[in-house]
């Protein structure tokens, strides 16, 4: 029979142990109740600027950051619900599907000083709101367009002139993620008709490019490009740090605001609350000026205290304004036709072109060639669909339409080619 001194140690051992475990599940769950799961795309440099200031307001909070593209992070919320208070990046179309799917929390948040509209351009929905604004436009080199005697460009019309062939930057929808809205812009801005023939006039003087913003952005800072067609925040990074790059914001031009919204499984609310309401208040939009970041914020008070030269799209006079839920709807069609027109048949059209000036500036603007000539090059394989008033998202062409396309558009530009040759 055990002694009452085994008897004690045995019961000061079982407590101890009992302590022990409660003190680390508290713990556990202390950690777990203090965590606020965020998704985005964003940079490291990005999110580390957010979380250090975050985390510094609000210690009782820490951030798990999920790192997923925009096609990646679709697939991830359309698995079972998955651990994410947060959603927060540069994917409108991702928010529209999100809000259609039932995803995201009620927006439920003072909006005080934060605008509706930029421009006409809506800036939150019910569910989700802008959390930062980006421009497009055409990253230039002053100095090497200067030193080829070309004056500075400020249309996107001027980025068709002679001086520019063989070097322009010009990416394609289909591969670069910011693409889309920057061609659909020219499609609005400019009709239909008028707007794909000012893209197939580009690309007769453009490379086409297949990756990321940045690799225009360094094209053009080394010179052996003169501009390209990209998206602000691209070119302002580079420029803080160095690069001898300006950026121009033409006047047909939009913007493309990133988002962030709480989804409606959110696990930490009150958590997903406070990270949300801080990249929303003036302290967090004033990160946004951070030389790693170079961000537009969508509140107006912060504007205060940008750096120098800073672009405020709040004092722009831009007199267009861009339906998103358009271009959206139509995104695939328009990237589709794209290719079509321009990627699949890029050499054959820069021949057709060439030619046409060629022939424009040894016959006149109004001779018979030239004007058949360019008929056919400026052909369209369809009409503008006329349901795209509307959000409802238009059927995307399956590979044989595309291809019929191609081939239509390869006739076209051959066709214009031989009768330009003729003597």
């Amino acid at each position: 029979m055990p002694s009452a001194l085994t008897i004690k140690a045995a019961l000061r051992w079982l407590t101890s142990f009992l302590l022990a475990g409660l003190l680390l599940g508290s713990q556990a769950l202390y950690a777990e109740s203090s965590k606020v799961v965020v998704m985005t795309s964003y940079p490291q440099e990005v999110v580390s600027t957010f979380e250090a200031a975050f985390e510094q307001q609000y210690p009782q909070y820490k951030l798990e950051v999920l790192w997923r593209q925009s096609r990646d992070a679709m697939a991830y919320f359309k698995q079972p619900p998955q651990p994410v208070d947060v959603y927060w990046t540069p994917a409108q179309r991702n928010f529209a599907q999100l809000e259609h799917m039932q995803a995201l929390a009620p927006l439920d948040l003072d909006l005080t000083g934060l605008p509706e509209q930029l421009h006409g351009y809506p800036l939150r929905s019910s569910h989700y709101i802008a959390s930062e604004i980006a421009g497009y436009g055409m990253a230039i080199n002053p100095k090497a367009i200067q030193a080829q005697g070309l004056p500075s460009p400020s249309t996107w019309q001027d980025l068709t002139a002679a001086g520019y062939h063989g070097k322009i930057g010009l990416p394609i929808p289909s591969k670069v993620g910011y693409a889309p809205p920057l061609i659909d812009i020219l499609l609005q801005g400019y009709g239909w008709q008028a707007g794909w023939n000012l893209l197939q006039a580009l690309a007769a003087n453009a490379e086409l490019v297949t990756s990321g913003a940045t690799f225009i952005s360094d094209d053009v800072a080394n010179g052996r490009l003169l501009a390209g067609l990209t998206i602000d925040f691209f070119t302002a990074s580079a420029i803080a740090n160095g690069a001898p790059l300006q950026f121009v914001y033409p006047e047909i031009t939009a913007y493309s605001p990133a988002h962030i919204a709480i989804m409606r499984q959110a696990a930490n609310v009150e958590g997903a609350r406070a990270f949300r309401d801080f990249v929303l208040s003036e302290a967090g939009q004033r990160l946004l000026f951070h030389p790693d970041v170079r961000k537009l914020p969508v509140r107006p008070s912060a504007y205060a205290y940008k750096p120098a030269d800073y672009y405020n799209p709040y004092a722009s006079n831009i007199g267009f304004i861009y339906d998103s839920k358009k271009g959206l709807a139509r995104q695939e069609l328009t990237n589709a036709l794209f290719d079509a027109i321009i990627s699949l048949n890029i050499a054959q059209l820069q021949y057709s072109y060439e030619q046409l000036t060629a022939a424009t500036q040894k016959l006149g603007a109004d001779a018979p060639q030239v004007l058949k000539a360019r008929a056919l090059l400026q052909t369209l394989p369809i009409p503008e669909p006329i349901d795209t008033e509307s959000s409802t998202e238009i059927t995307s062409p399956d590979k044989a339409q595309i291809q019929a396309w191609q081939l239509q558009m390869q006739q076209r530009y051959a066709e214009a080619a031989r009768i330009l040759a003729q003597p």
